[in-house]
């Protein structure tokens, strides 16, 4: 367990040192590219650490048990993860390749909250420690969910920055939590739209069917089905 948790904060750590206060220094030291093979040297090396101390980490006792109930809900919010990530993909300004001086209407996932990327990995990470809680898996996904979480709010300062009056003007119409704009009425959800609702429905029964070779076990709608 030593090694996993030493993973997880090299991993988490180094990712956030190099996209923040190294980032500047370096860059003008080794150039844009010097600091992008850099960057991408250390997340590769810190994730297989992480990966092999997983593998390697003993079986435990799980904290607590999982039945057809919590099962469920972690099925549920899977999906809700799946369709964030896909609708993630299209017409989001956080996105560097985004380029637009027009503040877009929050519609779709973007109403639900500004940062669905980040939030469809915090929800896997969330639902992996309730369905699986073992101390490894606990550590694991408690990392994705830090990087994910911590790194969207990171995301907003630095938007803040390099566009004040764009950026800004989207937060006024959308909201970090979840539904906390549509609750709050300054965003309506709308057409979710065919790449987020179907393309995470595929992605979702893909995902949780993968389960089965690779783990041995199935999860989602597959431990019903079959």
């Amino acid at each position: 367990m030593g090694n996993v948790v030493a993973a997880a904060i090299a991993f988490v750590g180094t990712h956030f040192l190099l996209s923040h206060p190294l980032r500047a220094p370096l860059a003008r030291r080794i150039g844009d590219k010097g600091f992008l093979g850099l960057y991408s040297l250390v997340a590769l090396i810190t994730l297989i650490w992480l990966a092999l101390a997983y593998r390697a980490a003993p079986e435990s006792t799980p904290l607590w048990p999982v039945g057809d109930i919590l099962w469920a809900i972690g099925t549920i919010l899977m999906l809700l993860a799946a369709i964030l990530f896909m609708g993630s993909l299209v017409r989001n300004p956080a996105l560097p390749e985004a380029k637009t001086d027009t503040v877009p209407e929050a519609r779709g996932v973007f109403a639900i909250t500004r940062h669905p990327m980040m939030w469809s990995f915090a929800i896997w990470g969330m639902v992996h420690i309730l369905v699986f809680p073992d101390p490894a898996n606990i550590v694991l996904a408690l990392s994705i969910i830090i990087l994910a979480l911590l790194g969207a709010r990171l995301q907003d300062r630095k938007k803040e920055a390099l566009q004040p009056d764009f950026w800004r003007e989207w937060e006024r119409r959308t909201s970090f939590w979840p539904f906390a704009a549509v609750a709050s009425g300054r965003a309506k959800i709308g057409k979710i739209g065919g790449h987020a609702l179907g393309g995470g429905t595929v992605v979702w029964l893909a995902a949780t069917w993968a389960h089965i070779p690779l783990s041995g076990w199935p999860a989602g709608i597959w431990r019903w089905i079959g």
